[in-house]
């Protein structure tokens, strides 16, 4: 009868455990953090599979690969229009990759702000801003087609 004791304890802390694992939060992917890449500057699907589809997905309705280890889900960019009442908001856009998000109600401030990082790509040339202000441009019409 004494062994039977240490059976009951086992089980109970295996039980216990299954428990704990059952309600366990899985622990949260990380994001491995890569310099930035040069891509073409007239190229706004190249720029955005590079920039954009790790988070927004590879179709941009927010399903990328490192989407869910992000604390708000990536914006659905096919619905921008949609949700602007059938209006692309390009300057909003254009604003959100210079500048970044800044409110929370409007997105993820984990969104990186593609401007300063795309100035990296430039260099010292006293082009560099011009550049950036294509890629924009360009990248923003890219979004601007991919609309539902």
């Amino acid at each position: 009868m004494p062994k039977l004791i240490p059976i009951k304890v086992a089980l109970m802390a295996g039980f216990a455990s299954a428990i704990f694992f059952v309600f366990a939060e899985p622990p949260t992917p990380n994001i491995k953090l890569v310099p930035i890449r040069p891509t073409p500057s007239v190229s706004g699907p190249q720029m955005y599979a590079t920039y954009c589809a790790v988070c927004h997905g590879a179709d941009g309705t927010g399903s990328g690969p490192a989407a869910r280890a992000l604390k708000t889900p990536p914006t659905d960019l096919t619905a921008l229009s949609r949700k602007n009442g059938g209006v692309f908001p390009a300057d909003h856009i254009q604003t959100v990759l210079k500048f970044g998000v800044t409110t929370p109600a409007h997105g993820s401030a984990e969104m990186p702000i593609w401007g300063g990082l795309m100035l990296t790509l430039g260099g010292t040339s006293p082009d560099s801003a011009m550049e950036v202000h294509q890629r924009i441009v360009n990248l923003t019409s890219y979004l601007k087609q991919i609309q539902k």
